[in-house]
């Protein structure tokens, strides 16, 4: 992937910037795990990372999508449990009541959180296998595109633990109760396809045509109205857990908000003169 010449790649001493891979291009904000030995376990430092990335790509006018996605044969392994508290694991030591639950709040959760509150519209592109929290954040995308050789595992079974990283949260809206149950309750590694059958992806893609698909998609949502779309993406993660008064007071106020943009005036007036809208974002 390039830089784009009106905002390059920034340069940084970080150790941590060569395990979280970034670049602006077209418009899109291209995050790229890349600890590819450890099949991409996330770290504190890769997390937060992370969360910055889509910090800033809420809040940086310029950027107007996001794709996530990996280096080698594996997208996420989920949070590297193996240093215990300072890499995402439980506590060491003596445990004070309290401690494992802050630990996944102010970790797997935030970063799910920052992929479900980012204004901008954000593409899993998963190359490998997801499991565990690397499952979850794929999900939490808006959109999801697999090469065919994905796996999806929520493998927390498997460890003895209760799902964490919003799992519970994200699954059954998703695909309902009772299939998340099943892939919770078993932990078996889900086929790319069998992710799509379910609804879990939107698209699968032999693996030499992952990046090109999700350039394609990311540079189409980077020409949309990215107001319109930030608040269409809000009204749908809001949608299931509210009522349809409060959910038809909000589409209304978003309606409100969107039509003072720039981009609901010209698709407006791109519908009345017959011609393409040109949309800025704005």
């Amino acid at each position: 992937m390039t830089s784009s010449p009106e905002k390059p790649a920034e340069k940084s001493a970080d150790p941590v910037d060569s395990l979280v891979l970034h670049a602006t291009d077209n418009h899109v904000s291209w995050i790229t795990l890349n600890r590819p030995e450890a099949l991409n376990a996330i770290t504190p430092d890769q997390r937060e990372r992370l969360i910055q990335h889509l910090s800033h790509a809420s809040s940086d006018p310029d950027v107007r999508a996001v794709v996530i996605t990996a280096t080698g044969r594996g997208f996420c392994a989920g949070a590297d449990l193996r240093g215990g508290p300072s890499t995402g694991g439980p506590p060491a030591g003596e445990r004070v009541a309290g401690d494992v639950a802050r630990v996944i709040r102010l970790g797997a959760q935030r970063l799910i959180g920052a992929v479900l509150d980012c204004e901008k519209p954000v593409i899993a592109a998963v190359n490998g296998t997801a499991a565990g929290l690397g499952a979850h954040l794929a999900l939490a995308c808006d959109l999801v595109l697999a090469a065919d050789s994905a796996k999806f595992i929520e493998v927390f079974v498997r460890r003895g633990l209760v799902p964490d990283g919003g799992g519970a949260y994200l699954l059954p809206r998703l695909i309902g109760p009772q299939r998340a149950k099943e892939l919770m309750f078993f932990g078996d590694a889900l086929t790319a396809a069998d992710a799509a059958r379910l609804g879990l992806v939107n698209r699968v893609v032999p693996p030499d045509d992952l990046e090109k698909t999700a350039r394609d998609w990311a540079e189409r949502l980077a020409t949309g109205p990215t107001r319109a779309l930030t608040l269409t993406k809000q009204l749908v993660n809001a949608s299931l857990d509210t009522d349809r008064t409060t959910a038809f007071a909000a589409e209304a106020a978003a309606q409100e908000i969107n039509m003072t943009t720039t981009d609901a005036n010209e698709g407006m007036a791109a519908f009345t003169e017959r011609r393409t809208p040109h949309y800025r974002g704005r």
